[in-house]
């Protein structure tokens, strides 16, 4: 990896996220083209979708969003870059990346892609992975939790989760935003070490039994494991056996992880995402959805933290919207339904 590449490219991102903070409409229109090719695809959340460039990304994302959350402030808890091997061939790709999750903070002042405004103080659970060429964006994937942002408001558009609910927090020991020159070894070694828990792990389960996937080699028994609204955080192996990994194999057997839209590390990180990077066949009953034989294509992004063989962080957005649309169902038409239903 071009370790100077990697420090430009992170610092990039940064002044570009600063810059969207407090950037008026002119000057924001003028310094964009500085930061983010003007061609470069912006995919989002269901119902957003792909915004084709840079200015579609700042009318039809950026500027709803700072409208609705009033003083809206980034807040990184993971952020590194690093160079992506993401087929499962294992043909490197090469390209470079630069990715983050945290929270956006702002009074949820104005309904928000027709979520109901609160009044109150929101944190918004975001994640994003930025391709950069030149030292330009040119590709990102985003994903902001908004069922979690849902229930915030004080809607419930899923059953309770299995797991616990508003748990998303920084890694425990701090250093999750690396801002320095990592170790090049432990960077090569943290790749190698995704790898082979994503293509040699998850995608060798048998359809029958749970220890196929060898899931307890790569977790650590404590491993806190950050899921997303309608999922929950699961804060030990055991729960995330018990309360993940068992009904999401129940519903989805024979899903696969595909080739990746980026897979790197940096020091102890790695990160992915992934459009399509699952597919799988709803066989079984999910969220107290029957089955619908439907062929289902995933969206999500991965962060994990790696301490010697194990990892013991996991931070994960799977796009549930998009998900229970494939199953046919409108979650934001529960919304409204719920809405309505209100004094």
């Amino acid at each position: 990896m071009n370790t100077q590449l990697n420090q430009q490219n992170k610092r990039n991102v940064l002044d570009f996220w600063r810059t969207l903070e407090v950037s008026g409409d002119a000057q924001l229109e003028n310094s964009i083209e500085t930061y983010m090719d003007l061609d470069a695809p912006w995919n989002g959340p269901d119902p957003i979708h792909q915004l084709p460039g840079a200015k579609a990304f700042v009318s039809g994302f950026w500027r709803p969003l700072q409208d609705s959350f009033t003083g809206l402030k980034r807040q990184p808890h993971v952020f590194f870059g690093g160079q992506s091997n993401g087929r499962i061939d294992g043909l490197g790709d090469g390209e470079m990346w630069v990715c983050g999750t945290g929270y956006f903070t702002g009074i949820f002042s104005k309904d928000y892609l027709t979520i109901p405004a609160s009044g109150k103080q929101a944190n918004i659970r975001w994640g994003e992975f930025c391709r950069l060429q030149d030292g330009k964006i040119v590709e990102t994937y985003f994903l902001l939790d908004l069922i979690d942002l849902m229930q915030q408001a004080g809607f419930h558009v899923l059953p309770p989760s299995r797991g616990a609910d508003g748990i998303y927090p920084p890694p425990r020991k701090n250093d999750g935003v690396t801002l320095g020159v990592q170790d090049e070894k432990i960077s090569r070694y943290s790749l190698d070490h995704i790898r082979k828990f994503i293509f040699d792990g998850l995608n060798h389960y048998d359809q029958a039994d749970l220890k196929s996937m060898g899931m307890a080699d790569f977790f650590h028994p404590e491993v806190k494991w950050y899921g997303p609204g309608g999922i929950g955080a699961c804060l030990n192996f055991s729960e995330f056996e018990t309360l993940h990994q068992q009904p999401w194999l129940k519903a989805f057997p024979d899903r696969s992880v595909q080739d990746l839209n980026a897979l790197f590390a940096e020091g102890h990180y790695s990160g992915a995402p992934g459009w399509a990077g699952v597919k799988a066949t709803h066989k079984g009953e999910y969220l107290d959805c029957p089955a619908t034989g439907n062929r289902l294509e995933f969206n999500g992004l991965d962060y994990w933290k790696r301490e010697g063989e194990v990892y013991v962080e996991n931070w994960v957005f799977v796009d549930m919207i998009h998900l229970f649309r494939q199953f046919g169902v409108d979650l934001f038409e529960r919304l409204h339904s719920q809405r309505k239903s209100y004094p």
